[in-house]
């Protein structure tokens, strides 16, 4: 039984359902495993559906953070590595049934697999013959039906034992799916949008807009926060910050208070585009869901998506605000986006916002306000960051 390792079985999950094209995802999920765990010493490749992690104790740590962030895989265990024999077999079941009721758990089934068909014993006779053991021991009652754990036993080229799994985070590796560019602000909302883009394979950078002094520093902080808890699925995010004062003031005195808030997604969506030309995104994500707010209509998403010039992606578009939270709290950003910095997109908003924009009415607006010399001289006054994947 080897102990001087930590060895560990990836579940490649959506994956597999690939056709002729599937290599291509499988090198990007190894490459950015690779990323995460460089300098780390460790072993990774693909065989049979699975991958495998495997280095010395001491990087244990950085390999689990690797498989919490690891977008492309559905699930993951440490496992205990036997010699192909019953008797091995059974010895690292019970001790890993011992590891269970150590943690408190009162009740275990088998779960054997047999894909090495050379091995003299089937799946079944493997479950049968390493419960018993368990059983016998008097450590752990069996349960078949609810059991508290399973303990799983894989027979391939090595045989693998393992009683602990975990969930991955599921989806398409990261970099299979182009370049995006993610309208991030301090709410709940766009930092799920972005993860779901992440989760799809998608990388991306992202913009967020300023308006100081009416946005305090801490506001800044709080979606940098956000960006860089992004970064650590997204091996990476360029986070750059506009400073957009001059532009809010421009709206506030030319245009006609109901379309306020339309009006600024208008000169954010205007931004946008530069930067996308700039940095070669083939999309921009927002995190509207339809109706929310005023400025989620399919009036004014209409209007706002008249100005864009690449996709805009809205992953959230028929998601409820529950549904968006659970994500929210599931990938880490909830608690940073509940903190009480207010961003640009609350300032100057009206109390009655237009619900129904006319796409020519809101043009015509847009147009008087001659704000193009402004988003751009806001756009080239960008401060830009940069976000590793790895926790400092």
């Amino acid at each position: 039984m080897t102990t001087n390792e930590a060895v560990y079985l990836v579940k490649i999950g959506e994956l597999t359902l690939k056709g002729g094209n599937i290599k291509d995802f499988e090198q990007r999920l190894v490459q950015n495993a690779r990323l995460f765990l460089e300098g780390k010493k460790t072993r990774i490749f693909l065989r049979a559906g699975r991958m495998y992690i495997e280095g010395p104790l001491s990087s244990a740590p950085a390999i689990e953070y690797t498989l919490r962030h690891l977008i492309g895989i559905s699930g993951w265990a440490r496992a205990i590595i036997t010699e192909k024999t019953m008797d091995a077999i059974n010895r690292a079941v019970v001790s890993e049934a011992e590891r269970l009721r150590d943690d408190g758990l009162k009740t275990f089934k088998i779960e054997a697999r047999r894909s090495d068909k050379t091995f003299p014993l089937t799946s079944y006779e493997i479950a049968r013959d390493s419960g018993e053991a368990v059983y016998e021991a008097g450590i752990l009652a069996v349960d078949v039906h609810k059991p508290d754990a399973v303990i799983a036993v894989e027979v391939r080229d090595r045989c693998f034992v393992y009683g602990s799994t975990e969930k991955g985070c599921r989806g398409l590796p990261c970099g299979t799916g182009g370049r995006g560019l993610l309208l991030l602000s301090g709410g709940i909302d766009s930092p799920v949008a972005g993860y779901r883009m992440l989760y799809r394979g998608m990388k991306l950078d992202s913009l967020y807009f300023h308006s100081h002094p009416y946005t305090s520093p801490e506001a800044q902080q709080k979606v940098e926060k956000l960006a860089s808890i992004l970064a650590s699925y997204g091996l990476g995010m360029h986070f750059n910050c506009v400073p957009f004062t001059a532009v809010q003031q421009r709206i506030r005195n030319k245009g006609p208070a109901p379309y306020a808030t339309l009006l600024l997604r208008m000169c954010m969506m205007r931004t946008a585009n530069l930067l996308c030309d700039r940095i070669g995104a083939q999309a921009i994500i927002t995190g509207e869901s339809l109706g929310q707010v005023a400025s989620q209509t399919i009036e004014n998403l209409s209007v706002t998506n008249f100005l864009a010039e690449r996709p805009v992606l809205r992953p959230l578009i028929g998601m409820d605000k529950q549904e968006i939270i659970n994500t929210a709290i599931d990938i880490g950003t909830y608690e940073t986006s509940i903190l009480p910095y207010e961003d640009c997109c609350v300032l100057f908003s009206p109390k009655h916002p237009v619900l129904k924009a006319d796409l020519q009415e809101a043009l015509d607006i847009y147009n008087a306000l001659d704000i193009e010399d402004l988003i751009q001289e806001a756009f080239e006054s960008r401060e830009h960051k940069r976000f590793g994947w790895l926790p400092e």
